[in-house]
């Protein structure tokens, strides 16, 4: 162990064969041996190199520096490409580029991404077609993640990651995945501004009540680790920036660029040395310059792994479904807020749907849906989630078989039970967090909504197909990771398409089937380029930014 550690600590120390550059040098000028002879004791021995012993001596030295400052050149200038491979163990595929073999023997033992279980898929020998069809993953066509930054980027990293002066303070809201695309965007305006970054702070969740905080979630020391050469992470402000009352900026506008923040903010921190924003939920453009882009993919699917307990309890209830064989992942938007704030009705009846109307009128400012449509006009259009029994129809649609394990994601439904039994008739092994989980398990994380929801999302991440019942930040964070990790199977449900079909009474179920697939068959998880679609996130696209053809670029295993 302590010889690993060596390796790890020192790229110039290995146990491999001396160079050959040594084996030269030893050849023509080894130290003259000892004796014992009493003239040898007696007297000082000294040997004088011949003229071609000097040559060949100056000839050697020089092909060794030459070497050596190829070799630095090489690791300042290479690219670096994260790459994951299903056939090594460590998720990771490593460039034969002779530049890079010596910081290949310095990969650390895990990756920094999260990395799913092995995809099960449709191999078993007594599915129908459709069924086999629904478990097959997609087709990667090669694309690895590939993070290569700009010799220019990288140069402006090396001084922003040594920054003392400025200080930028961030504070998020929202649930886990609205958390995280803030604390993303934080670290990018943190680069754009030159400025260290304070550990996010984590508001305490209207919602839910969640008072968790930053290292709670996430982990902080493996956060600061690996963004270390693009940007300085500090848990918290040094004495000389405390003050007593601090401005908060907190009216940013939609949309805004790289040049809109530094002339926003650039002089005030400069002059202050802090600034502290609030309220950055998708205000920073969709649409950045190609480091950036690569920095929020390293961001999100690198530095922001969850805390240990966490991730082993979520990978505990993974291997659960995953040893059973292949199994879907759910994520149902079926609580009550979302009720209120889409301005859907729930289909269980008048009686729930009055509890949701006099909800929403008490709470108005929380409707997010187009207020000048009617609520059938608001589920045609796809505005609404999905309902149980809607998922039902919809799964059955794509081939999913009777006895499919289902993990179910999400909070607790509206309506209890009843809101599941649609789906609990069509399916029965269906499963949640909490029917999956061991007495107390879950016990750490009563009221720690955000820790619940990053349980959700690591046994989400491995299941063989994942499907939400609506859009918003776990489908858009699903639909990236997944992809980032070898493009596993990711359902969008066409709802605009199916839910005429599903009311229209002549439409059989054959005819449904048919129509699903069809619809469905080009969007389960296929790589989709974010070139030319400005709206579209990098981090549910990563694809051209974050991800690259194997074979195209010659880089290593970066950690």
């Amino acid at each position: 162990m302590a010889k690993t550690l060596r390796t790890i600590k020192n790229p110039f120390f290995t146990p491999h064969p001396p160079s050959p550059f040594l084996h030269f040098s030893l050849l023509f000028f080894s130290p003259p041996k000892r004796t014992t002879s009493p003239r040898y004791l007696n007297h000082h021995h000294q040997t004088r190199c011949t003229p071609q012993q000097v040559f060949l001596l100056l000839i050697s030295l020089s092909l060794l520096f030459s070497g050596i400052s190829f070799l630095a050149s090489s690791l300042t200038t290479s690219s670096t490409c994260i790459v994951s491979s299903p056939s090594s163990p460590l998720g990771f595929f490593v460039s034969d580029d002779p530049r890079h073999l010596l910081l290949t023997s310095l990969a650390v033992s895990v990756p920094s991404t999260l990395l799913p279980l092995p995809a099960r898929g449709g191999r078993s020998g007594n599915m129908t077609e459709e069924e086999r069809e629904f478990w097959n993953q997609p087709n990667g066509e090669g694309y690895k993640p590939c993070l290569d930054f700009s010799l220019a980027y990288r140069k402006k990293a090396a001084r922003v990651s040594k920054e003392k002066k400025r200080f930028l303070v961030v504070v998020v809201s929202g649930g886990l995945n609205q958390q995280r695309n803030q604390i993303v965007d934080a670290v990018v305006i943190a680069t754009i501004l030159e400025a260290a970054l304070v550990v996010p702070v984590l508001q305490v969740n209207r919602v839910w009540g969640d008072e968790s905080e930053f290292s709670d979630v996430f982990d902080v020391e493996h956060f600061k680790k690996t963004l270390r050469s693009d940007v300085r992470v500090v848990s918290s402000l040094p004495s000389t920036h405390l003050m007593s009352r601090q401005t908060i900026e907190n009216q940013i506008p939609w949309d805004v660029s790289p040049v809109w923040i530094r002339a926003k903010f650039f002089k005030q921190l400069n002059e202050e040395g802090l600034l502290v924003l609030k309220g950055l939920d998708s205000r920073l453009a969709k649409n950045l310059p190609p480091d950036l882009q690569k920095l929020r993919c390293k961001v999100a699917f690198h530095a922001l792994r969850f805390t240990a307990p966490i991730e082993n309890l979520g990978n505990k209830l993974a291997r659960r479904m995953w040893i059973e064989g292949p199994y879907v992942a759910l994520h149902l938007r079926l609580e009550k807020d979302v009720w209120v704030r889409t301005g859907c009705l729930t289909g269980l009846g008048s009686e729930f749907d009055r509890i949701i109307a006099e909800t929403r009128m008490s709470q108005p400012r929380y409707l997010t849906s187009r207020l000048n449509l009617t609520y059938t006009e608001r589920r045609l259009a796809g505005l609404c989630p999905l309902n149980a029994y809607e998922i039902a129809r919809l799964l059955k649609a794509l081939g999913a078989p009777s006895n499919a394990s289902i993990f179910v994601a999400g909070g607790e439904p509206f309506g209890g039970s009843r809101a599941m039994e649609p789906l609990a008739k069509e399916f029965a092994n269906l499963v949640t967090k909490e029917t999956l989980a061991h007495k107390g398990e879950l016990l750490p994380y009563t009221n720690r909504s955000s820790a619940l929801a990053a349980i959700d999302y690591i046994v989400s991440l491995s299941s063989d197909v994942f499907l939400p019942s609506h859009g918003g930040n776990m489908a858009k964070a699903m639909q990236g990771n997944r992809a980032y990790v070898g493009h596993r199977k990711f359902i969008m449900p066409n709802k605009r398409a199916m839910l005429p079909l599903m009311e229209n009474p002549s439409v059989s179920e054959s005819e449904l089937s048919r129509v699903a697939r069809k619809l469905h068959g080009k969007s389960q998880g296929h790589p989709e380029s974010r070139r030319g679609r400005r709206d579209r996130d990098v981090l549910a696209y990563p694809v051209p930014e974050c991800m690259c053809r194997h074979g195209k670029h010659r880089s290593i295993g970066f950690f």
